[in-house]
């Protein structure tokens, strides 16, 4: 696992077409923002199968749990 600290406003790259920015911090809480193609599924870690999570919908899902917003 690659562990980075990050500020408020700053992005990290994942490949050619995935970036995560920071959006917010506060309360114990991080806001964060993922632009990615259609293509490339995006869920929270509680409900990927391959995080164990219990939800058994969650293994069944054919379509992202989470749908990047784009920026008008």
């Amino acid at each position: 696992m690659l562990v980075l600290s990050r500020r408020r406003d700053s992005a990290i790259q994942i490949g050619a077409d995935v970036e995560i920015t920071v959006l917010g911090i506060q309360k114990g809480r991080v806001r964060l923002g993922i632009h990615a193609p259609d293509d490339v599924l995006v869920r929270r870690g509680e409900l990927s199968p391959l995080a164990g999570g219990n939800y058994p919908h969650a293994a069944s899902a054919a379509r992202p749990v989470v749908k990047a917003r784009r920026p008008r």
